[in-house]
């Protein structure tokens, strides 16, 4: 067989296969089988409240914006460059009948890597209704992690207060709080207080509080409790300890506004008879684009 007649039959051979795949149909998106994706903002776990899907990029859960507990903060409540303001009402009624009240006017921050700032305008009311400057404070708190990555959501907290007529104090806390199954949210605070100058009144408290979401988003009811240990010039050997606890709500008014209430009752003679909390608070939304749950994206 000449070489050319072999070179012939080589090309006709491949112009055959050429044809034979041409003619062929390969996969596409038609040829396969439709796939229906139906997803909603719980689909990772049906479980989940709305109140607790992720917010922002930490992962904490939504009904954190809100501050749940008076006494009692949990992780952060703000995405970076969120901002917030809360208008506090304080009363404490004491066993020799006194009373004294503290307002508070606040701005709350938040700021990149978990941290948040904010800043504290305190004043004071006594009985006769003589009210003045108390204090003001500056508060910077870290979450250690995202959410649900530490055993409690550890985050650390420390505050400065500039006061009035009298030594500067600075605070420190542990914050820790996490979410249960059935709409159970809780709380716990370690805090130390030292007065800088003056008596060099130290204080150490434990702070808690436990609730139960009753309408999603909307209205929480719980518990909440409050130790403290207080030294000071008259008592340095024998500190001053004060147990109150009592219940609380939330009603989550709009997606924006919140009120908090919390009436605390003395359970030994040192402690005052009642301490009470009212907190409105506003949310501006977020400072960045709205955080999707992956789960929720499609």
């Amino acid at each position: 067989m000449k070489p050319t007649l072999i070179v012939a039959l080589a090309l006709a051979a491949q112009c055959a296969l050429a044809a034979e795949k041409k003619s062929t149909p390969s996969p596409s998106a038609e040829s396969l089988p439709a796939v229906n994706v139906t997803s909603t903002a719980n689909a990772a776990d049906p479980r989940l409240l709305r109140e607790e899907l992720p917010t922002d990029e930490s992962g904490r859960p939504e009904w954190t914006n809100a501050r749940r507990f008076t006494t009692t903060r949990v992780y952060i409540q703000k995405a970076p460059w969120e901002v917030g303001v809360e208008q506090w009402w304080r009363y404490r009624y004491k066993r020799d009948n006194s009373s004294i009240s503290r307002l508070t006017s606040e701005i709350e921050i938040g700021l990149p890597h978990r941290m948040q700032l904010d800043l504290y305008y305190d004043m004071k009311v006594d009985g006769d209704s003589r009210a003045g400057t108390e204090d003001f404070a500056a508060e910077l708190r870290y979450a250690l992690a995202d959410w649900g990555k530490l055993w409690m959501n550890p985050t650390v907290y420390a505050e400065y207060k500039w006061v009035n007529d009298d030594a500067d104090v600075f605070e420190a806390k542990l914050l820790l709080g996490d979410q249960l199954p059935g709409g159970w949210h809780y709380g716990i605070n370690f805090v130390l207080e030292k007065q800088l100058g003056g008596d060099r009144e130290t204080e150490w408290q434990i702070v808690a509080g436990l609730s139960k979401t009753l309408l999603d988003g909307r209205l929480g009811v719980g518990i909440e409790a409050k130790y403290v240990n207080l030294t000071g010039p008259d008592f340095r050997t024998d500190p001053e300890h004060t147990f109150l606890v009592g219940p609380s709500i939330q009603w989550r008014i709009t997606d924006r506004i919140h009120l908090d209430t919390t009436a605390l009752f003395g359970l030994n003679q040192e402690s005052p008879r009642n301490e009470c909390y009212i907190i409105i608070g506003y949310d501006f939304g977020p400072g960045e684009k709205k955080f999707k749950p992956i789960s929720g994206r499609h």
